[in-house]
């Protein structure tokens, strides 16, 4: 399976070079690795670009939701299979894309990856916001979904561009969640690592972009006649181990 990296960048100069170059080296072989660059100011592309990226620009800041539709249609018009989208801050690992990309849990999947975030050391305005959100959508989908808002996960292609997911920003990732479910496409998770580092910068607002979520998700229970209800155990499958390295 030809799976491609996405990393959706906006004035991430601080960080997209080790990001990118460290995931051009794990992907090699394995497929493309795009930066989606969604308006920057800063000299965030040349930097991924020197670093390896193919480099799809945004000459205006669209939002996360925008950005990654153009790095899903991209990559399946470069003949790739699935994607794995990471954040350009350097919160989520290459190794762990890579774990994703590679994982053996059926490439008709959505695979979500799922946080340690008080073990990572996350902000706990982040934390609640993320309760929240798992709450509502499981409430929902009638699914125990542990983790709702990570952006590390692998999308399987064009699958997801047949969903129709409309909001451009953060709440893409939730309304996701939702049209998958609806769709009756398979979702399952897979625990992962993350970094908080101090220095992090971040445009996730945890107060405002919580709220949007919930709005969208609302519009999106609208549009799918409250998501279609699966029968009997329908909770992810949570692989718990990590892959051997044999």
């Amino acid at each position: 399976m030809k799976t491609a990296a996405i990393i959706p960048a906006f004035d991430a100069a601080n960080t997209i070079e080790r990001v990118v170059s460290e995931t051009v080296e794990r992907f090699s072989g394995l497929g493309t690795v795009y930066v989606i660059d969604d308006g920057s100011r800063d000299n965030t592309r040349a930097l991924a670009e020197a670093a390896g990226a193919v480099l799809v620009v945004h000459p205006q800041n669209r939002g996360k939701g925008a950005a990654l539709r153009t790095g899903f249609l991209r990559a399946w018009e470069d003949g790739h299979d699935a994607c794995v989208t990471l954040d350009a801050d350097g919160q989520h690992p290459p190794e762990e894309a890579l774990r994703l990309a590679q994982s053996e849990l059926g490439s008709d999947c959505l695979v979500l990856g799922i946080r340690d975030l008080r073990g990572a050391g996350a902000p706990r305005p982040n934390q609640i916001s993320n309760q929240i959100s798992n709450s509502f959508l499981s409430l929902f989908s009638r699914r125990m979904l542990h983790d709702t808002q990570c952006g590390l996960r692998r999308y399987p292609l064009p699958a997801v561009l047949e969903l129709g997911g409309q909001d451009m920003g953060y709440a893409f990732e939730a309304e996701v969640i939702l049209l998958a479910v609806a769709a009756k496409l398979p979702i399952k998770e897979l625990p992962i690592q993350v970094l908080y580092p101090q220095d992090r910068t971040t445009h996730f607002d945890s107060v405002k972009d919580p709220m949007r979520v919930i709005r969208r998700v609302l519009s999106t229970l609208h549009k799918t006649r409250m998501v279609s209800r699966p029968s009997g155990d329908a909770r992810p499958i949570v692989h718990r181990h990590r892959p051997s390295d044999g």
